[in-house]
């Protein structure tokens, strides 16, 4: 009765790969086209350049989970002044949910006594609830892409001043606060609040790239700029030059915090 479950699964992976495969040599062929190299489009993405070429390649084993794919195709598309948001969707990411209503039409319900039937759908209906929640709660991110920018100004709040002699400035959202020190380093330090990937770029320089856990704290310095993007917005407090620490976005969304150091005028 179930013996063809796999088969969707092995049939998606399949379609994913042969659809990025496709994807990645229309990104080439614009890219050559346009005589850039992959580091041209690295500096202008802030994706590394193996993780471009793997793309061009369709080397789907050599990326990151199916969400950040599709972001990353994204802004190698719009840095190219192509759609990245139309080329994108075309990257099919929602596995579990076909792979769901696959089984539920397997079952055949007819050879079952109707007691066991009833049974059995009060247990499927369970494990759909608890499915489908699961599923939601780790593919919320898939519903922005990764380059989905805010402009962050920050406020400083009461009781918690900035040292005199500092500046910085930081672009993006409403959660920081202006702070001054002409001459010390920017400092962005981040608390998880629960499970997000992170990249952060120091100086145009990937420092960090890969998901952290609920509960670690991390920092990072840079001399000019520093670049916070988050999978998981909700998840994460920032606090910029050990100032009060507040909370990057809504849970589930993609943000964005660029942090500037700008010396006294």
């Amino acid at each position: 009765m179930m013996k063809n479950k796999k088969k969707p699964i092995r049939n998606f992976e399949q379609e994913r790969a042969e659809k990025l495969s496709e994807l990645g040599a229309k990104l080439r062929q614009v890219r050559e086209n346009q005589d850039l190299s992959l580091e041209d489009v690295a500096a202008r993405t802030m994706i590394r350049s193996g993780m471009l070429h793997a793309i061009e390649e369709g080397k789907l084993q050599h990326l990151p989970e199916p969400v950040y794919i599709q972001g990353f195709i994204r802004r190698f598309a719009d840095a190219l002044g192509m759609n990245g948001a139309l080329l994108a969707s075309d990257f099919p990411t929602e596995t579990n949910l076909r792979l769901f209503k696959y089984s539920w039409i397997q079952l055949s319900p007819p050879q079952l006594r109707p007691i066991h039937l009833y049974l059995v759908y009060i247990f499927l209906i369970m494990c759909s609830v608890n499915g489908m929640s699961y599923m939601m709660n780790r593919s919320v991110a898939q519903v922005s892409g990764l380059d989905n920018k805010q402009e962050l100004k920050n406020q400083p709040s009461q009781g918690n001043q900035a040292p005199t002699g500092q500046l910085a400035k930081v672009e993006n959202a409403s959660l920081l606060k202006t702070v001054t020190n002409s001459n010390q380093a920017v400092r962005v330090g981040l608390t998880l609040k629960a499970e997000s990937w992170i990249q952060i770029v120091a100086d145009g320089k990937i420092e960090f790239e890969g998901v952290l856990s609920e509960g670690t704290q991390r920092s990072w310095e840079a001399k000019q700029q520093l670049v916070v993007t988050a999978g998981n917005a909700g998840g994460v407090l920032v606090a910029v030059n050990n100032g009060q620490a507040k909370q990057m976005g809504e849970p589930g969304k993609v943000e964005e915090v660029t942090v500037k150091a700008n010396p006294r005028s």
